[in-house]
């Protein structure tokens, strides 16, 4: 199967199925010298595991990381580092059934279309569980921004009907509720609404906010290797996800130019001034030194990227999620012998996909900054010959 490999310079290529032995990916073009622990990677895949709450499925699972190759000593070597993490609880006999059927909302139609056969055992390659893979390799690269000073944080924006308001963010307060929504009205209204659906048997979407600081400006290229082209890309690999918008996204398109352009502006050190964002909040608005000050910008329409390329300021996307399409309500399908027919789901799904999904957005995020940062430092002679010039 192509498509498994994913990035230029760092690149991660992910392997393994919901109910095989196991999930793993291997980075390669990660540098050397990366303090890098399984502690450090398996702090974000806790935050993915299944079974954290009543909205998550009750597959029970530890989703240890076994690093196998690619540090020595605490540290990377340069050569490529291999994860595994091997599977526990799988229920393989709760999908037997479904060999013969295609269920709605799910790739079993188009697997089969593509290849003949497909793994039915939980979905396969499409599971969800393929995203541990990505974690994994976001970890990596987490790190490496860390050293930089950039951080990528990812929260849940909307459940259904329900978003998150302006005046109500609290960063903090994604860490108290299971949501990971920084608003606990909107949490505690999303949770009613989700016991709601699952008491219909029902599902439901939403949308995760991402918000990648301390990018300098110049990351990215003009035309088909563009930053944000690159994180629609990223984002859009995601199972489940059907929309992808950065800065004000589908909202610039009801706009008009001398509302949407950013106004650059110069930001005097301790000046205090901070950007409008669509969706964020307090956005520093330094980019470049400028004499006394620094560039920055009045607002943040374009959500941090100007022609593909980070201009600075932070950047600011949505994903958009469908419901889980695993549902108990009798549903109508087709057999493959082209019958239609009622089914009813069986096995261990989510009722909602979006929680879990946050920090698989985050990770894929600052695992495509780190890999165009990486490409963008042979973009300028100068720069080289400062690299290399003893």
């Amino acid at each position: 199967m192509a498509g498994s490999t994913f990035g230029r310079i760092l690149t991660m290529t992910t392997w393994g199925e919901s109910h095989g032995a196991g999930v793993g990916v291997v980075v390669d073009g990660c540098p050397a010298g990366l303090s890098l622990t399984e502690e450090d990677i398996q702090k974000y895949l806790d935050r993915r595991k299944p079974g954290q709450s009543r909205f998550t499925t009750k597959r029970s699972e530890s989703d240890s990381v076994e690093i196998l190759s690619g540090v020595f000593e605490g540290k990377t070597t340069g050569t490529p580092i291999a994860m595994l993490v091997r599977n526990q609880d799988q229920h393989s006999k709760d999908y037997s059934e479904i060999a013969g059927y295609y269920r709605p909302g799910h790739a079993d139609y188009t697997f089969d279309e593509k290849y003949g056969f497909r793994d039915y055992r939980g979905g396969g390659r499409s599971s969800g569980r393929e995203t541990i893979a990505r974690v994994a390799a976001g970890a990596v690269a987490a790190k490496m921004l860390e050293g930089l000073g950039i951080k990528v944080t990812a929260y849940t924006k909307a459940i259904g009907p329900i978003s998150v308001q302006p005046e109500r963010f609290d960063l903090e307060e994604c860490i108290r509720n299971k949501l990971y929504m920084p608003d606990a009205v909107a949490a505690a209204e999303a949770a009613a609404f989700l016991e709601e659906k699952m008491a219909q048997k029902d599902s439901a979407g939403g949308i995760v906010e991402c918000v990648i600081s301390g990018v300098p400006a110049g990351i990215g290229d003009p035309v088909f290797e563009k930053l944000d082209a690159n994180l629609a890309k990223a984002i859009c690999s995601i199972g489940a996800v059907k929309g992808f918008e950065i800065g004000d996204g589908f909202g610039a398109a009801k706009t008009v130019g001398s509302v949407n352009n950013d106004e650059f502006c110069v930001v005097g050190k301790g000046d205090g001034r901070f950007l409008e964002t669509a969706g964020a909040v307090n956005v520093a608005g330094a980019v470049k030194t400028a004499g006394p000050g620094k560039i920055g910008k009045r607002t943040n329409h374009a959500g941090g990227v100007l022609g593909g390329i980070s201009d600075g300021s932070e950047i600011v996307f949505r994903a958009a999620f469908k419901p889980t399409p695993s549902i108990a309500s009798v549903q109508k399908t087709v057999n493959r012998d082209g019958e239609e027919m009622e089914v009813t789901i069986k096995g261990r799904h989510d009722p909602i996909i979006v929680p879990r999904a946050v920090v698989v957005v985050e990770m894929m995020a600052a695992f495509t900054v780190a890999d165009m940062m990486l490409a963008g430092m042979t973009s300028r002679m100068d720069r080289i010959r400062e690299f290399y010039m003893i």
